[in-house]
């Protein structure tokens, strides 16, 4: 259970404001067609969360706990880094001649591959040794983050509040990764 909440909870606040969001948001206003959209949006996200939750296990396998736990820190700690910076506008896909479905899901997919929520999906994977909450939790939250904006057609990352959600997370992430790497280096 650890596994699954963390994981959603950190992969949910590492897409606010992020390239999946924001594609998610440009490919529902370009089509308006938000099933085939969270449909996209929904495969792209399994495969990417177990993809990374099957790496994060095999990690598990070769590393020792204290390796497995800074590998987590460092996850942590370059999401909130990435958290902190402007995110950049993702390429929207305009020049690609493929329905809404089939855009998205390749759309989304290239887009999360090496981002920080699938880095952290294969943290926790490897911290916990149990790939299938962090998959689950990861899928979930990427999912919920591009919900609202995909109905809502409207770039929430953009209002002040979640401006600073991000900023707060951001901070918070690279602390709870610094506390994490001291720990386990025995710094702390």
């Amino acid at each position: 259970m650890d596994a699954l909440l963390s994981t959603l909870l950190a992969c949910l606040l590492c897409e606010i404001g992020g390239g999946s969001q924001r594609l998610a948001m440009a490919l529902a206003q370009r089509f308006a067609r938000n099933r085939a959209i969270l449909a996209g949006v929904a495969i792209a996200a399994l495969a990417n969360a177990i993809i990374s939750a099957g790496a994060g296990w095999y990690i598990s396998t070769l590393l020792s706990t204290d390796a497995r736990s800074l590998l987590l820190a460092v996850a942590i700690g370059s999401a909130g880094a990435g958290l902190l910076l402007k995110a950049r506008q993702p390429d929207l896909l305009e020049r690609w001649r493929t329905g809404p479905f089939t855009t998205t899901l390749l759309g989304i997919s290239i887009l999360s591959f090496g981002d920080a929520a699938q880095f952290i999906i294969v943290g926790i994977a490897a911290r916990m040794a149990d790939p299938v909450p962090a998959a689950v939790g990861g899928c979930l939250g990427i999912f919920m983050a591009c919900v609202p904006v995909v109905i809502t057609r409207h770039p929430l990352a953009k209002t002040s509040v979640l401006a600073a959600v991000r900023r707060i997370t951001g901070a918070t992430f690279i602390i709870i990764g610094s506390v994490l790497g001291l720990s386990a280096t025995g710094l702390l």
